[in-house]
């Protein structure tokens, strides 16, 4: 194999290794994951946020009633309504425990 081939080939190599260790931030993960439905602010109020009535995670109130342990679950397995529909999707095949927990404390933070 060529010296430049061997450069061009471990240079393939560390650009994939240094992609696939990279974390994505609650921050991104809440952009990709969850401000569709609880907004960027967390407030809900997006159009389907509002159909589906999510809680307004700002409120001092709301966020007093939510269980850190309960809210990683959700994020993970998703959450179901009395009627046993899927009210919300759930995450464990994009994102990991610690992941779920980050999560939540970046929920914790858009308490107004």
């Amino acid at each position: 194999m060529k010296t430049t081939s061997k450069i061009a080939l471990a240079s393939v190599v560390l650009v994939f290794a240094a992609g696939s260790s990279y974390a994505a931030t609650a921050a991104e993960n809440w952009e990709n994951s969850c401000a569709s439905c609880h907004g960027a602010d967390g407030k809900g109020q997006t159009k389907q946020g509002k159909k589906l009535k999510v809680k307004d995670y700002t409120d001092a109130k709301i966020q007093a009633e939510l269980k850190d342990d309960e809210m990683a679950k959700a994020i993970l397995d998703g959450v179901k309504g009395d009627n046993g529909k899927e009210r919300m999707k759930g995450f464990k095949d994009e994102l990991s425990e610690p992941d779920a927990k980050d999560l939540v404390a970046f929920v914790r933070k858009l308490k107004a």
